[in-house]
């Protein structure tokens, strides 16, 4: 009895510190511009309600959160008795139809759009208070643009996307000022860092299509990673990339993968195609390549990216990028 009992605690000792020694780091982008970042150790799972069934999506899996504006089909009654009140004489009514209506739910807005752009839909003789400018109205109070889409969107491994419903209504997040609930009709996107602290050590991935250095717009992935002057960094790569920017050449993280390219892999400078990292936004972009390890030089955050001056959204492929400080 007493051997069971230990037995049943040292499992739940070692279940205990595994499930401890996973992190999640995620990045949200609000629809009013502001980013949070910050941890979370209860999202274990992404749980997506397809057209075709509900997957369940291991979080180290996934690689990116859009979240877009379920209809609220509910609301699709009282948003028409609504806008046909705006078709009142009466100034009062359409201005208390209006105000009612701009006060409506996010999820409104595409039960909203889909009634003004249906076919039997007709404009009214009155324009002060007209459906056109409520709709305006409401996107611009919850920060959506035009381009958004009525499924969340969930990115798999930088490589597939997936349409569906997650269905959580916020999300909570440990963040250097406390913990944070953020709503989920706040948030835009979410990029998510699986960090298992167990072994030490933190993996990403460089996208050809974004990560390049020569691109000024988000070339640089930010690992989130501190490091200060005088510890170890030590840095493994593997993959194989297309860059359309060099005449489709495929490359790999030591460089081009060609016989006829020679690569000098002892020298410390990049070469096209290399994962290179610096330290800081501003720091000095050092050569990674397959394999690294080095010290640091200086303190900051460690950036990773892969090394071309010329950046192209046609380049395909990645690395996986593993990253460790001492």
């Amino acid at each position: 009895m007493k051997k069971t009992l230990i037995l049943c605690l040292i499992v739940f000792a070692v279940n205990t510190i595994y499930a401890q020694s996973e992190k999640v780091e995620l990045k949200l982008s609000l629809r009013d511009g502001n980013v949070i970042s910050g941890t979370s150790t209860s999202i274990k799972t992404v749980l997506l309600v397809t057209d075709f069934g509900k997957l369940e999506i291991p979080i180290k899996n996934v690689s990116s959160i859009d979240f877009g504006i379920t209809p609220d089909v509910t609301s699709k009654t009282k948003v028409e008795n609504l806008i046909k009140q705006m078709a009142d004489p009466t100034e009062e009514k359409r201005q208390a139809a209006y105000d009612e209506l701009v006060k409506m739910s996010i999820n409104t807005i595409p039960v909203l759009s889909d009634y003004i752009y249906g076919e039997n839909y007709q404009m009214s003789e009155y324009t002060d208070y007209s459906p056109e400018n409520a709709l305006s109205e409401m996107k611009s109070l919850y920060g959506v643009d035009e381009s958004y889409n009525n499924k969340d969107i969930i990115n798999i491994d930088y490589e597939y996307n997936i349409g569906g419903e997650y269905a959580i209504k916020s999300i909570s997040l440990k963040t250097e000022f406390g913990e944070l609930n953020i709503p989920k009709e706040k948030i835009k996107n979410v990029e998510v860092s699986y960090f298992d602290a167990l072994n030490g050590d933190k993996t990403f991935k460089l996208i050809a299509s974004k990560h390049i250095s020569g691109n000024e717009n988000d070339g640089w992935l930010s690992t989130g990673i501190k490091v200060k002057s005088g510890q170890k960094i030590n840095i493994s790569a593997f993959g194989e990339i297309t860059l359309e920017s060099l005449s489709g050449n495929k490359y790999t993280p030591d460089g081009n993968t060609s016989t006829e390219y020679e690569n000098d892999y002892s020298s410390t400078y990049p070469t096209y195609g290399n994962v290179v990292y610096r330290i800081g936004e501003e720091g000095e972009s050092i050569k990674a390549g397959s394999k690294y390890s080095g010290t640091a030089k200086a303190s900051g955050i460690i950036y990773l990216s892969i090394y071309e001056t010329v950046f192209n959204a046609s380049n395909t492929g990645f690395y996986s990028v593993k990253v460790s400080v001492k």
